[in-house]
């Protein structure tokens, strides 16, 4: 009897997405601006993966055995463009984790959510609620201790908070928009729109610039016509002299 060979295993999805929409436009926007200025810091670190929104799988062929973390940071990997992360098929997990916390949303960000971040190691997990409803304060911050459990943080003046796993700090302004800063620079990172604003400046300053010195180059032409002009005229009158 020809034996048959065996049938392949039917391969394992693992969706890109929950399925669950952001929040609202002001947690999409929030998002995005931390997962820019994020980027933007680390754009010279080859091995640093900023992402955010997408399925972080933690049990190869569980696909169930997913969280969909707002902004992550893994250090340790490629930077390259993931549909997935998966936990078994990379050299190190995310350090640090921010969910853009709602009325609809919070009690998971609090519970089961920080459990598996926990689990998974995740040094630092932040909420941050950018429509001030769920939260009191609006961002708030965790650190893992040696037992595995999160400890609260707390900010230091100004509301500002020290992300140990990133080197950088963290705070929200008074329209409950997140700031990024570098405190080996002491600068602060800049939103994209703020680079555009700084960038269209700067394109408006050097248009300035150079119509100032078209300007004085006009001027400069003018001046050396009427001069030569004005040496035509006394040479005509000198060949009139007796």
């Amino acid at each position: 009897m020809r034996s048959h060979p065996a049938a392949s295993p039917p391969a394992i999805d693992y969706p890109a997405s929950d399925g669950k929409p952001v929040e609202s436009e002001v947690h999409r926007d929030e998002m995005l601006a931390l997962i820019d200025m994020l980027r933007w810091h680390f754009r010279d670190d080859d091995h640093v993966q900023v992402s955010g929104n997408n399925g972080l799988y933690f049990e190869e062929g569980v696909p169930s055995s997913v969280v969909s973390p707002d902004v992550y940071v893994v250090r340790g990997v490629p930077k390259r463009t993931r549909r997935v992360f998966k936990l078994w098929e990379e050299a190190a997990g995310p350090c640090f984790v921010v969910e853009m916390s709602s009325r609809s949303t919070w009690i998971e960000d609090h519970g089961n959510k920080k459990a598996i971040y926990a689990r998974l190691g995740v040094a630092e997990y932040f909420l941050f609620d950018p429509e001030g409803v769920a939260l009191d304060p609006p961002l708030q911050g965790y650190r893992l201790s040696e037992d595995g459990e999160y400890r609260r943080l707390q900010p230091g003046p100004g509301g500002v908070f020290e992300v140990k796993s990133l080197g950088l700090t963290m705070w929200f302004d008074e329209g409950r928009r997140m700031h990024v800063g570098d405190p080996t620079t002491g600068a602060e990172i800049p939103r994209s729109h703020e680079v555009r604003r700084e960038h269209a400046a700067l394109l408006a300053e050097r248009d300035a610039v150079a119509a100032e010195r078209d300007a004085m180059a006009a001027e400069r032409d003018a001046m050396a016509a009427e001069r030569d002009a004005m040496a035509a005229r006394i040479a005509e009158l000198e060949k009139k002299l007796p």
